[in-house]
């Protein structure tokens, strides 16, 4: 075989190589196996949450999500979902967030209640995030019952709290799961938060001095924001037992809270028909000017 016959041979092998590569790539982005060294996250894999990079590694024994924005704001700021992060996305402002350059996370740890050992894993995935370089001090989201969830990690260390959006969110577990005022509770939830906070009993669990009701001082001492969103005809998470009694000793602490009322809406949906304030409030708590 001469030269030029084996270089063309060469040329051709080189260039099928190149279509097959090209051909592969399509379902190795699909896969998309996030590599050590690529990103600031754990290993794990990458996907797409509505048309952002979705990175899902593991983190405290759970499935943790940092989603990423496309062009981050200065501070790399954040919101963390605590429960529901796929519950009315776009009515709670989430995805504008996104766009105005927030980190979006949460922490698959089920439905603990927000409990000494889910707390114990939200600490764990707080470092991971931080290590990570993201702002020491973010947005917490609470979604019904993600409500406990965020105040009860929020009061452990306030310095790690830019603001809270409650969205119908619980704060006082008497009320929901219990059902021990004028909502329709869960029992089946109720004996299951006994066991997920080490009561001994109901009677244990309805003397409990901690819930988010219970603990506003050191938030208002702290200077933290509250936004909450609530249905007026919530039979499920009843307003009088929850945002309203906390809007009242809240301010009565000096604390600053803002409720959105929806008159004649239930527990659901959630969000707002347009989640500007909701966006808003957290723009304004991170410190970002309001032209970005």
């Amino acid at each position: 075989m001469s030269c030029s016959v084996r270089l063309v041979a060469v040329l051709m092998g080189l260039l099928l190589l190149l279509v097959r590569t090209a051909d592969a790539e399509p379902a190795l982005a699909k896969a998309a196996v996030v590599t050590p060294g690529k990103t600031p996250w754990p290993a794990g894999v990458t996907d797409e949450w509505r048309g952002f990079v979705r990175h899902r590694f593991p983190a405290a024994g759970c499935t943790a999500w940092v989603i990423e924005p496309r062009a981050p704001a200065p501070g790399l700021p954040w919101t963390w979902c605590m429960e529901f992060p796929d519950a009315f996305t776009e009515r709670t402002g989430v995805p504008e967030l996104l766009k105005r350059g927030f980190h979006h996370l949460h922490l698959e740890v089920g439905n603990t209640f927000g409990s000494p050992s889910a707390l114990k894993q939200f600490d764990v995935f707080y470092q991971v995030v931080t290590n990570a370089g993201l702002a020491s001090r973010g947005a917490l989201i609470g979604i019904s019952r993600g409500g406990l969830y965020a105040y009860n990690w929020a009061v452990q260390d306030p310095g790690r709290i830019a603001c809270i959006y409650g969205d119908a969110p619980v704060c006082d577990f008497k009320s929901w799961p219990g059902g021990k005022g004028s909502g329709r509770g869960s029992a089946a939830d109720w004996s299951k938060l006994i066991r997920d906070y080490g009561f001994r009993d109901a009677a244990e669990a309805m003397a409990y001095p901690g819930n988010p009701v219970d603990r506003l001082e050191i938030l208002a001492r702290a200077g933290i924001p509250l936004l909450h969103v609530v249905g007026d005809t919530d039979d499920v998470v009843p307003v009088s037992e929850n945002s309203a009694l906390m809007e009242r000793r809240y301010r009565d602490l000096g604390g600053r809270m803002t409720v959105l009322h929806k008159p004649g809406v239930g527990h659901h949906p959630h969000g707002l028909d347009d989640p500007t304030p909701v966006v808003d409030f957290n723009v304004r708590s991170a410190g970002i000017p309001s032209g970005r």
